[in-house]
C-alpha cells in the first residue's frame, strides 16, 4: 500500500469514528465539513449596516416623537387649557393622554416625570448603540444581551401605553403612536442584528432558520398590518369624523 493511499485510509477511519461519536467530522486538518443545519443567514440583508440601519431608523423617529410630546407637555404645564395642534377631534387628542395619569407613571412624592422625557434618554442611547454596530464594533455578550433585554422592555412599555389610550382613556395621540411604531420597528432590526451579529444565542439553530428564510419579513409586516388594522377597527370611525 502506498503513502498516499495509507493516509487516506487513515483520515476515512478519523471520518467513521468522529460519526460515531459524535465529533464534527473535518475536510483536511483545519477545514470542517458544513453542516446545513447550522447554516449561518449570509448576505446585506443579515449584516450590521442593515439591521442597525433599521434598528437606527426606528431610534431616531422615536427620539423625534419624544421631543414632541416633550415639547407638548411643557406647552401643558404653561397653560393647560390650551389646545395643542395634534389635538384633531375628541378620540385624535394628545391633550386628554398627556393629563391621564398613565403619560407620567415615574413618580416621587409631588415630583413627577413625564414619559417622553425618559424617551428621549432611552431613544438617545438606541441611537448610539446603532451607530456602534453600524460601524460593526464587536461588544461583550452581556453588553449586546442587555441591549436585547432594553428593546424588549421599551416594546412592552410603547404597547401597553398603546393599549391604555386605546381602551382605558379612549383618546389616541399621533406622537404616541409614532413613538410605537418607531420601537417596533426599532426592536426588529435590534433582534435581527443580536442573532445574525451578535450571534446570540449560542444555540440558534431555529432563529437561523428563521431569518435565512426571510420569515421575519412576513412576520414583521403581519405584525405591523395586525396593529394599524385594530387600531382602525377600534377607531376608525371616529377617527375620520
Amino acid at each position: 500500500m502506498s503513502t498516499r493511499h495509507s493516509v487516506d485510509a487513515v483520515r476515512n477511519l478519523e471520518r467513521q469514528e468522529a460519526v460515531t461519536t459524535g465529533n464534527q467530522p473535518l475536510l483536511s486538518d483545519d477545514q470542517p465539513i458544513p453542516s446545513s443545519n447550522s447554516r449561518e443567514p449570509k448576505g446585506f440583508f443579515h449584516e450590521c449596516v442593515w439591521n442597525y440601519g433599521v434598528m437606527l431608523v426606528g431610534a431616531i423617529v422615536g427620539l423625534f416623537a419624544s421631543f414632541m410630546l416633550a415639547a407638548d407637555t411643557l406647552k401643558l404645564a404653561r397653560n393647560p387649557n390650551k389646545a395643542l395642534g395634534c389635538d384633531v377631534n375628541a378620540v385624535l387628542s394628545c391633550s386628554d393622554v398627556a393629563k391621564s395619569w398613565q403619560a407620567e407613571i415615574i413618580r416621587f412624592g409631588d415630583l413627577r416625570f413625564p414619559n417622553a422625557f425618559f424617551g428621549i434618554a432611552a431613544y438617545s442611547v438606541f441611537i448610539t448603540i446603532a451607530v456602534i454596530g453600524m460601524c460593526n464594533v464587536k461588544v461583550p455578550r452581556w453588553f449586546a444581551t442587555c441591549t436585547w433585554f432594553g428593546g424588549l422592555f421599551a416594546i412592552a412599555y410603547a404597547y401597553w401605553l398603546m393599549s391604555q389610550s386605546m381602551f382605558v382613556i379612549k383618546a389616541l395621540c399621533p406622537w404616541c403612536m409614532t413613538t410605537m411604531f418607531a420601537t417596533t420597528v426599532m426592536f426588529m432590526g435590534l433582534s435581527h442584528a443580536t442573532v445574525t451579529v451578535q450571534k446570540i444565542p449560542r444555540k440558534r439553530k431555529a432563529l437561523n432558520t428563521y431569518y435565512r428564510m426571510r420569515y421575519d419579513w412576513m412576520v414583521d409586516v403581519v405584525w405591523i398590518v395586525a396593529v394599524i388594522a385594530l387600531i382602525f377597527v377600534k377607531e376608525g370611525a371616529a377617527i375620520f369624523a
